[in-house]
């Protein structure tokens, strides 16, 4: 699948703002299975000072500084992303889960040192006996991992309701599981904690997911969103993706734009400023198939 993506982020400020500094995550990964064949990020003001790098998760970053008075700030990313149907991995893992989880327990062999770091908390997301006793409904014992972590990915649909208003960026997970309800933001981070609370590495996932209209009806330009899931490690296939959110295995309409630990580590936009006051952001985001 093809696809053209265009990521607008507006703030306006209600007091001018005199300096910022801001860090974008933005930029589509190169995976086996998805191509970033092009990207352009536009910034208005024009920055004065403007850096790319890649941080430590291997996500692409750009640093940049306005340092005229301003009342608004504008983010546009336009993005062409091929996306190959990922193989789907089996429900069977070579091992029950808690031989995986075995694996993390130290010492741990230099083979998976990698995984090994999403196996602790982060500062967004806590283990729990309360979230592994949620956990262990899916996962009794000597159930393969993968065909664990699909069940819980179910029981997160269904037990957890979708409610846009319920939760901020900033909502603890422990109000998410008190409410039972969030967005995907929220269930991503759920489905990990859940994982870590069994000593199984699991990590965030942030992107794009291809939305589709109702039948019979046209579809909106500007109406898509940024999507978020997680993914759990398995010896033999690797890193494994699930959404809670929609209850499926990403595949060719998920587009990946950064790995972290957790949406602290992938959030697309953040930075810090002098003046503005209060402000207010509008997001728009359009997955358009070509």
């Amino acid at each position: 699948m093809n696809y053209h993506i265009t990521h607008r982020t507006l703030y306006e400020y209600a007091a001018p703002v005199s300096v910022s500094h801001h860090v974008a995550r933005l930029a589509p990964r190169v995976t086996p299975a998805q191509a970033c064949e092009n990207f352009s990020l536009s910034i208005f003001p024009e920055p004065a000072l403007r850096k790319e790098r890649t941080d430590y998760f291997g996500n692409q970053l750009c640093f940049f500084a306005i340092q005229e008075i301003h009342s608004r700030l504008e983010i546009i990313t336009r993005s062409r992303v091929a996306v190959s149907p990922r193989p789907p991995a089996p429900d069977e893992s070579p091992a029950p889960w808690e031989s995986v989880a075995g694996i993390f327990r130290d010492p741990v062999s230099p083979e998976v040192v990698e995984p090994y770091q999403f196996v602790f908390d982060s500062p967004q997301i806590r283990a729990s006996p309360a979230l592994a006793d949620y956990a262990r409904e899916s996962f009794t014992p000597e159930t393969p991992l993968l065909a664990g972590a699909r069940d819980l990915t179910r029981r997160i649909f269904t037990d957890f309701k979708f409610d846009p208003q319920a939760t901020t960026v900033a909502t603890p997970l422990e109000e998410v599981w008190a409410k039972r309800r969030g967005v995907c933001q929220d269930f991503a981070h759920l489905g990990i904690a859940c994982l870590r609370s069994l000593g199984l590495p699991a990590s965030y996932v942030s992107g794009y997911l291809r939305t589709r209209p109702p039948e019979g009806k046209p579809r909106l330009v500007g109406v898509d969103a940024s999507h978020a899931w997680f993914r759990v490690f398995c010896p033999g296939p690797g890193w494994v993706d699930f959404d809670p959110t929609n209850n499926v295995r990403p595949a060719g309409e998920h587009v990946i734009v950064a790995y972290g630990r957790d949406y602290g580590d992938v959030s697309p936009v953040a930075g810090i400023l002098t003046g503005g006051g209060e402000h207010a952001v509008k997001v728009s985001v359009d997955v358009a198939e070509i």
